[in-house]
């Protein structure tokens, strides 16, 4: 008998960016975040990556309390999910004009310990750890090698599974670097963030390459943004990776046409279908992954 190939489906839920005038089926509270993260699993999606936004304005909020509502709304949820929370928290810093030494308005950083707080806090099966600084246009992600070490020593103490989110090359170098180092337990799981101005460009050769320069032991996803989003799923399922879909990174299932996670998630799966591969279950994944038991312990 034939063993259909799997992969992990990721549905990322609603994100920090300024989307929800855009687009109204993103999620803004936990209750919405939960919802929407629920009905991701209904159409098959292994794992729900949270961000949680203030409740009031829809805006991006680093708010634990608001994490761990959310965590505990997913949890208490009939469907089965796995949960990977961000730890890329408060990074931004926009140069002020007239002090360019200074943060201007806009600006929000946030320490090692601030940001690993949501993780802490609730324990999820997975958390993000961003690999380095980034050029997002007119500001600057802030993360420290420093800092980053720190995040991923604290992650490794509380039993969580990091997603190596790699936005260029030299993050993958500086990850690789962490699992030199020991801060990364078992076989690492890489996430190549695709098409982000000013980083990796999102096509065939840079897939390849990215892949080409991790260790033999590792998993990898990869994930496009805006309409590159589900063509990105179908170059990367094909090479053998994890894929990621939903409104953080992509807010229409096609031109002009407001999706919905569930939504992306039923294309992502069509995609899949076509080239007979289908989503691991969030048990399997577990297993396969080694992830920590959601109700406590390893």
């Amino acid at each position: 008998m034939i063993t259909m190939q799997k992969v992990v489906l990721t549905a990322a839920i609603t994100g920090a960016g300024d989307t929800i005038e855009k687009n109204e089926n993103v999620p803004v509270t936990p209750q919405e975040i939960a919802d929407s993260a629920i009905k991701c699993a209904k159409a098959g999606a292994t794992v729900a990556h949270i961000h949680v936004r203030d409740p009031k304005t829809g805006a991006v909020s680093h708010d634990p309390e608001l994490y761990a509502e959310t965590v505990r709304l997913i949890r208490e949820a009939d469907e089965d999910i796995i949960i990977n929370v961000t730890s890329g928290g408060g990074g931004d810093f926009m140069p002020s004009k007239e002090h360019p030494e200074t943060g201007g308005e806009g600006t929000w950083i946030q320490t090692p310990e601030e940001r690993h707080r949501p993780v802490k806090d609730s324990l999820p099966e997975m958390c993000t750890l961003d690999c380095g600084s980034a050029n997002m246009g007119d500001s600057i992600y802030i993360s420290p090698a420093a800092w980053l070490r720190e995040q991923a020593q604290m992650v490794k103490d509380a039993g969580v599974k990091p997603e190596l989110e790699c936005f260029d090359t030299g993050h993958v170098s500086f990850a690789k670097q962490l699992i030199n180092e020991g801060l990364i337990d078992g076989d690492p799981m890489f996430q190549f963030c695709l098409g982000i101005p000013w980083g990796a460009e999102n096509d065939p050769e840079t897939i390849d390459y990215l892949v080409s320069r991790i260790p033999e032991n590792a998993h990898w996803s990869a994930f496009g943004i805006g309409k590159m989003q589900l063509p990105t799923v179908k170059e990367v399922a094909k090479r053998g990776g994890n894929i990621r879909v939903g409104l953080e990174d992509n807010i229409y299932i096609s031109k002009g046409v407001k999706a919905t996670n569930e939504a992306l998630v039923e294309e992502a799966k069509k995609i899949l279908a076509e080239l007979d591969i289908e989503p691991l279950t969030p048990a399997e994944a577990r297993e396969k992954f080694n992830l920590r038991d959601p109700k406590g312990g390893q």
